[in-house]
């Protein structure tokens, strides 16, 4: 019984390579930087209704 080879990938040349990891590297580093601004938008808003959350409280009359 002979198997079918057709669906393995050809090699990559090392120029191939190296611009796929370089690619990879840049998407990551994207990724990264894109991780970090939510992470700092999301503490600032919840800091942000914190600081207006506790603004009420104080203003708020107690009884």
């Amino acid at each position: 019984m002979t198997e079918d080879l057709s669906f393995r990938r050809k090699p990559l040349t090392s120029e191939q390579r190296q611009a796929r990891d370089a690619a990879r590297r840049i998407e990551a580093e994207k990724a990264m930087r894109d991780h970090e601004e939510a992470q700092k938008a999301f503490y600032a808003n919840k800091e942000r209704l914190k600081a207006e959350r506790l603004a009420r409280e104080a203003a708020a009359p107690k009884g």
